[in-house]
């Protein structure tokens, strides 16, 4: 039996879980504009274990959003997570911040952009199939009207750029879900777990999180 602590920071939305062999037993989130995080994250670990009824030391690995997201949610994720993992002596995992995104959305075909918000018209964005199989790797880019335009299928978009992105990306195949707008750690069970069966486990003592500072600025092409 594998319980596995799951933390997503990296946005708004401070959220924690608690899964059983994959499956989530209970998560705690909010989404505040004040980034209430420092403030939230050990409380909610400390209810979900409670509520869950275990103790900290039946926890057989801490899972912690990697990015790319907020400098700040991610420094305090993986601080408490190292923390943990260093009491506990359990390992590490780190879950593709864009990758729990994408699974949150529930399609059966086309592709899936998880975007996260950077500032102006910068997001962070990757492409998923729709059963989630990277298929461009993570890049910071600035989006505009040719942005995407060779894809015909469907492309599903998740993420808190839609209001920003979408009177830009206005293609008749571009599908914003926006009931998908934060990663969760609810769904960053399954991703972990899968994880933690093969030991794909980082180094406590030297993991960062992944940051992806630079941009890719696209040039408009002459009509």
């Amino acid at each position: 039996m594998a319980f596995i602590l799951n933390i997503e920071t990296a946005t708004k939305n401070c959220s924690v879980s608690i899964a059983k062999n994959g499956e989530t037993i209970i998560c705690k989130e909010i989404a505040e504009e004040g980034y209430s995080h420092a403030e939230k994250l050990h409380v909610f670990i400390e209810e979900i274990i409670a509520e869950t009824e275990i103790s900290v030391h039946d926890l057989v690995a801490v899972a912690v959003s990697q990015g790319p997201g907020s400098y700040t949610g991610l420094r305090i994720g993986v601080s408490a997570a190292k923390g943990l993992c260093f009491a506990l002596n359990i390992p590490l995992i780190a879950v593709d911040t864009l990758q729990t995104l994408a699974s949150q959305a529930n399609v059966s075909q086309g592709k899936i952009i998880p975007m996260l918000d950077a500032r102006r018209m910068e997001v962070y964005s990757a492409i998923f199939s729709a059963e989630l199989e990277i298929e461009r790797p993570i890049l910071a880019e600035v989006i505009d009207e040719f942005s995407f335009k060779d894809f015909t299928e469907t492309l599903y978009f998740v993420g808190d750029c839609a209001e920003k992105c979408k009177p830009v990306l206005t293609k008749e195949n571009f599908v914003f879900l926006e009931d998908v707008k934060y990663p969760s750690a609810a769904a960053m069970s399954k991703i972990s777990y899968d994880k933690y069966q093969i030991s794909d486990t980082v180094d406590v003592a030297y993991f960062e999180p992944y940051y992806l500072k630079d941009f890719m600025i696209t040039t408009p092409k002459k009509q």
